[in-house]
């Protein structure tokens, strides 16, 4: 296992940051758009339209960091080897 530990830990780093990134992107969104329920219905889709790329790129670039550091924390666990 330890053979392709650059490989695993990539691999869990990228796949962490990319799930991060996408859940992180929907909380912010759900968040953001929660300030535009009580507008009338056309400001409501106006404000919801102004606040979603926000949103996304605020939430997204959280999750894409905490997600990759955090898998590749844990690719390091995994891939350690055991002492004696």
């Amino acid at each position: 296992m330890t053979k392709n530990r650059i490989l695993i830990c990539t691999f869990l780093a990228l796949s962490a940051g990319f799930f991060g990134a996408y859940t992180s992107g929907q909380i912010t969104i759900m968040l953001h758009t929660q300030k535009c329920q009580n507008q009338p219905w056309g400001f409501k889709e106006m404000c919801n339209a102004w606040m979603t790329p926000g949103a996304i790129w605020q939430g997204s670039t959280t999750g894409l960091w905490t997600g990759t550091i955090l898998g590749a924390f844990v690719g390091g666990l995994v891939t350690r080897e055991a002492r004696n």
